[in-house]
């Protein structure tokens, strides 16, 4: 692995972009970062909040899922203990990257709040997936759900639920088959898709959000946001154990990458070819790329 830049405030969410420089979000400071292909970091946008994941938008402008500075915030706690004081609910933004203006798009749906949006990823038709984590005190659990959106604030609506804390989502190449990742449990799960914004539920796993278990990890290990390869294997960045898992279509783990850091939490593909993965380690605070035996698959509406 390379170093690509250090210091960060618990990154996530990169996207690679064609001209070798990168932007991810630090969750720590409530910013969008741009690090250029010569290591230097620059703030694009202050958010505030919990922005976390990313991705670019068919009208060119960058989505990003916030959890409104519900996860990994330090300071004080209200009378819930873990809430923090400053959490002001899930959103999704839409952020201008060449004047860093930020657009806030959607706070809830149906009339329930959004929790702690997690994850996106658009589809070829220009409408995108999110994650929603839920959120949970020592007696009381809000479970997750997954939704499907518009970026031009038009529409939203939920497409599975309840999950328990679903992080990373991703779709195969061919956009049939939608995967997410759920963190405590290490499960993923995939969905058929029939039409944009519309699963096919699959009753013989009996999981109540119409999943199918497509496979899963032993031991204390915990998945977060992914990405695929060309080829349609499915990369989880796994956090205790710090890796990135790499799991077929079918289920099967094909092999585990270490990364020496257990806060591994995010991956993306860039470059030649789209040969080089790109890492967020959360607990190091860095972003770090390393050369990948196969190519990464080029994500909808990328730069």
């Amino acid at each position: 692995m390379r170093v690509l830049a250090s210091g960060l405030k618990f990154p996530e969410g990169p996207v690679a972009l064609s001209d070798g420089s990168l932007i991810l979000v630090e969750i720590h400071a409530g910013t969008v970062t741009r690090v250029a292909p010569d290591g230097a970091v620059t703030s694009m946008a202050r958010l505030g909040g919990g922005p976390n994941g990313a991705a670019f938008g068919p009208d060119g402008a960058l989505y990003v899922c916030n959890h409104g500075g519900y996860l990994w915030t330090e300071g004080p706690r209200d009378a819930s203990p873990a809430r923090p004081v400053t959490y002001t609910g899930g959103r999704i933004e839409r952020i201008d990257i060449e004047t860093g203006e930020m657009t806030l798009l959607y706070v809830g749906c149906g009339g329930r709040q959004l929790s702690a949006p997690n994850d996106l990823v658009f589809d070829r038709h220009g409408g995108f997936y999110f994650t929603d984590l839920g959120k949970s005190t020592p007696d009381h659990i809000v479970h997750g759900a997954v939704y499907y959106a518009l970026p031009d604030g038009s529409s939203i609506r939920e497409v599975a639920f309840p999950m328990q804390r679903p992080n990373g989502i991703g779709l195969s190449p061919d956009e049939a088959t939608l995967y997410v990742a759920e963190m405590p449990t290490a499960r993923l799960w995939s969905f058929s898709i029939e039409e944009p914004g519309v699963l096919r539920r699959d009753d013989s796993h009996a999981a109540p959000h119409g999943g199918r278990f497509l496979g899963g990890l032993g031991g204390l290990q915990k998945f977060d946001s992914l990405a695929l390869e060309a080829s349609g294997n499915i990369c989880v960045a796994t956090l205790a154990s710090g890796a990135i898992t790499v799991v077929s279509p079918s289920g099967e783990v094909v092999r585990q990458v270490e990364t020496g850091d257990a806060m591994t939490t995010n991956i993306c593909f860039g470059g030649a070819g789209m040969r080089t993965a790109y890492i967020t380690l959360a607990g190091r605070g860095e972003l770090v790329e390393m050369d990948w035996p196969s190519p990464g698959l080029r994500p909808n509406f990328s730069r």
